[in-house]
C-alpha cells in the first residue's frame, strides 16, 4: 500500500544509520514491527495477577501422554 508521510528527516536518517538499514523503508518497517511487539508485550503484562496459577501442575507429565 503506497502511503505518503511527513516524517522528521533527522529521525529517519538516524534510524537508518543506527540500524544499518539500506533504505528509509527498512527503517520504518522495523520501527513499526518493534512498536507492535511492544504493544503486544504490554497486553501480556497486563494479565499478570489475573490468571490462576497452579504450582503443583506438572507440565512434564503432560508430555508422557500419548
Amino acid at each position: 500500500m503506497a502511503t505518503n508521510l511527513q516524517l522528521d528527516d533527522r529521525l529517519i536518517m538516524e534510524a537508518v544509520a543506527l540500524g544499518n538499514h539500506r533504505t528509509k523503508r527498512e527503517a520504518v518497517t522495523e520501527a513499526l514491527e518493534e512498536y507492535i511487539r511492544n504493544l503486544r508485550q504490554g497486553r501480556v503484562l497486563s494479565l499478570f495477577g489475573k490468571i490462576d496459577f497452579q504450582p503443583e501442575y506438572d507440565y512434564k507429565k503432560q508430555r508422557d501422554r500419548k
